[in-house]
């Protein structure tokens, strides 16, 4: 692979390699009759070219036309789709509640959701399954369940979602951090964003912080009464989704910007998120590296922003660790310096250049 061409940026700005393109075709697919969830999804690329699934990050995170931008648009038949409970699916958890969109809302749901994807689009053979953040998560776990069906896994951001990595991005020294702000208690993003720390930890009592994803959840699951309970909700949210928004550039962007300061957005992932994040992603621990064997059978390719501060590098060394454990190097393995967003500059263009060099079938 030739990465010659990266450049040292924050964001990718006018260095996509490829233009904007318009999808050929979307709808919504029926997944679920008894929880009454359908998901949207979107095609861009030619119909006879190869199938890439493009699985979002959050989870919630949903899909935007901007994501197919890394595919060649005359090689690739790219499906982007929005997630259970998120995007243009529906039940969506800001317009339904989560009581109705986080029903039947597991890795589970999600892995078989891709499945049905698959089958109503008429791909029968095997595909490129592209993910970054929680969507290389999900890419892996779908990998170990239907490897026959992955032509190759391209991953960004990796992240295995162990209780430490939880710990790592939402408690930090939350729980002493009002005694001392500034402390290196503990290991955590809010070394490197302080003043973004202190505004998660201020929507919480003191009490609260002891433990600061299960304090959220249950702002998250309460049935307002009033109007004053509702803008809590809201701005609970919006802190977490804001939180999580401006750690993932290297350089931050303005917090009031961009989809995560976004209400509807910031209701869907922040209430997603916390629901996996509160049942260890539905995975069991250790499912992922323990089934290294299966993802080190297929062509597995890594991009990883050294100032990853949402999935810190060491998770990426981890997998790498454990595919090489498996007998398997991996296919690529890049180290941009970058944040975690794959619309860094170094990011977007590392995957690209990957998609662009991948053989092509029958070569």
């Amino acid at each position: 692979m030739d990465f010659s061409r990266l450049e040292t940026s924050s964001k990718i700005g006018d260095g996509w390699t490829y233009p904007p393109t318009v999808a050929r075709r979307s709808g919504w697919l029926d997944v679920d009759a008894e929880a009454g969830h359908r998901i949207y999804w979107e095609e861009y690329g030619p119909a006879d070219g190869e199938p890439v699934m493009f699985l979002h990050g959050g989870p919630g995170g949903a899909c935007s036309p901007e994501m197919a931008r890394f595919f060649d648009p005359a090689r690739y038949r790219v499906i982007l789709f929005d997630q259970r409970g998120c995007g243009k699916s529906e039940p969506n958890v800001a317009a339904a509640g989560p009581a109705a969109a986080l029903r039947n809302n597991t890795t589970a749901d999600l892995i078989g959701d891709i499945e049905k994807l698959r089958d109503a689009l008429g791909i029968s053979g095997r595909m490129h399954v592209f993910g970054g953040s929680w969507g290389s998560t999900l890419a892996m776990a779908y990998a170990i369940a239907f490897p026959q069906h992955c032509a190759s896994l391209i991953l960004r951001g990796i992240f295995l979602g162990a209780a430490e990595d939880l710990l790592y991005l939402y408690q930090g020294n939350a729980a002493t951090w009002h005694e001392a702000p500034h402390a290196l208690t503990a290991p955590g993003a809010y070394i490197s964003y302080p003043g973004e720390w202190g505004e998660l930890l201020s929507v919480l009592t003191v009490a609260e912080r002891g433990d600061v994803m299960a304090s959220y959840k249950a702002i998250f699951d309460m049935a307002p009464a009033n109007e004053e309970e509702r803008a809590k909700q809201l701005h609970a949210a919006l802190t977490w989704s804001l939180w999580e928004g401006v750690i993932s550039n290297m350089i931050p962007e303005t917090a009031s910007t961009g989809k995560f300061g976004d209400a509807d957005f910031a209701l869907c992932f922040a209430q997603i998120e916390a629901h996996y994040f509160a049942n260890d992603l539905f995975i069991e621990p250790g499912h992922l590296l323990g089934h290294a064997d299966v993802l080190a059978s297929i062509p597995v390719h890594i991009v990883h922003g050294r100032f990853d501060q949402v999935c810190p590098l060491t998770q990426a060394s981890r997998l790498v660790d454990a595919l090489r454990g498996a007998g398997a190097e991996p296919a690529t393995y890049v180290i941009t310096n970058a944040g975690h967003s794959a619309m860094e500059r170094e990011n977007a263009l590392a995957l690209t250049a990957i998609m662009d060099g991948l053989p092509r079938p029958g070569a």
